[in-house]
């Protein structure tokens, strides 16, 4: 084999695996995170997304291709992070609340977005109905709107409860539970000092009713 020939074979088969990889990236499905503060806060975010993606067998930089952009906090930065991923031709866009989704709508009726979480979807026209969303947007909806009566229910319930609970003559003590820690401070502090415990629930608070029998 003459000299210059073994070149060009050593020097084809080095770009073999060039070429491969090129290859490879090519065909990565693309993310496009739409985050709406900074990389910082929204960490248990994205570590719990990424989790989740490679329990199901995507892993970033392997079959799959995460961007992240970052709002910020600045509402105008969605349209301009949204047209910049419509340009790349992202496979999906990933984000959460409504602004967000909006302007991502906006940008492209093509490219599928999913949506983490938006206040009312329906009422704000990203999807026709939450049982056939329709389009290309999805995700899932907080329900403020359907839930707004039931939150009221529940406080005239409560109200109701204490009224009625006076009427009695019981003894009414009502403690907040605001997080699951404080569950069982709460129920240690009414030991001894209750015969009914009743709970009521109220957005993004639990309300113990306790009444003491005279």
């Amino acid at each position: 084999m003459r000299r210059r020939e073994f070149i060009t074979l050593i020097g084809g088969a080095a770009a073999w695996p060039l070429a491969a990889r090129s290859q490879h990236e090519a065909k990565l499905r693309t993310i496009g995170f739409l985050g709406s503060s900074t990389p910082s806060m929204s960490r248990a975010w994205t570590d719990a997304f990424v989790q989740r993606l490679h329990e199901l067998g995507w892993i970033d930089g392997r079959n799959v291709a995460i961007e992240y952009h970052w709002a910020e906090g600045r509402d105008v930065r969605y349209a301009e992070i949204a047209a910049e991923y419509v340009q790349r031709n992202v496979d999906v866009i990933v984000t959460t609340g409504t602004a967000a989704v909006i302007a991502a709508k906006q940008a492209t009726p093509v490219i599928p977005i999913v949506f983490a979480a938006a206040g009312d979807p329906v009422g704000t026209g990203l999807v026709a109905t939450l049982a056939r969303p329709g389009g290309n947007v999805t995700g899932l909806s907080m329900q403020q709107t359907d839930l707004a009566g039931k939150r009221l229910d529940a406080v005239l319930d409560m109200l109701e409860v204490l009224a009625t609970a006076r009427t009695l003559g019981f003894e009414v003590i009502s403690s907040e539970i605001r997080r699951a820690e404080d569950i069982a401070p709460a129920i240690e502090a009414l030991k001894d000092r209750a015969d009914v415990l009743m709970s009521v629930p109220i957005r993004s608070l639990t309300v113990i009713v306790c009444a003491s029998i005279p």
